[in-house]
């Protein structure tokens, strides 16, 4: 019978444990904010690449995709391990942004889907940066640090590619 004690002894301690590496609020909040913003990346990047009327756009597009479903990954897999639920439907916004992209063509798609590109690169920047330094969890904010950096090279790589105003 003095197992008992041990086992719920180490059962709390386990326990504890997992509740000190939870995710926070902020960092569910941050999850929500940039699964939402890659999914939408990502599909917008898959139109891009058959709609986009300049070969800068299309490969712009084909990073975006391969990036983002690698950041995708990623991000679910440290989300599983935290406990936090990644919903996998885009939200109003976004649908409604991939609407729009998908009535455009030629210029106007280009310039839209640009658009959308750099506003969001921009937002998630600070989000990564912010993550990277004030995260709750461990593992987050690693996330936040190293994807952080793919972002700055997508800022670049728009500013490049974003065709002439």
């Amino acid at each position: 019978m003095k197992s008992a004690p041990v086992a719920v002894a180490a059962g709390l301690l386990l326990a504890t444990a997992a509740y000190a590496a939870a995710a926070t609020p902020a960092d569910k909040a941050f999850v929500a904010k940039v699964s939402q913003g890659g999914m939408f990346e990502v599909d917008a990047g898959k139109l891009a690449e058959t709609k986009g009327s300049t070969q800068d756009i299309r490969d712009f597009a084909t990073m975006e995709v391969h990036d983002h479903m690698l950041v995708g990954a990623k991000l679910k897999a440290i989300s599983s391990s935290e406990g936090v639920t990644i919903d996998p439907n885009p939200n109003a916004e976004f649908a409604g942004k991939a609407a729009t992209l998908k009535s455009l063509s030629g210029a106007a798609f280009d310039e839209r889907y640009m658009t959308d590109m750099a506003a969001l690169h921009d937002a998630d920047g600070a989000a990564f940066a912010k993550e990277a330094t004030e995260g709750g969890s461990p593992a987050y904010r690693a996330f936040g640090a190293e994807t952080h950096k793919i972002v700055q090279r997508h800022i670049g790589a728009i500013r490049g590619a974003k065709p002439p105003a």
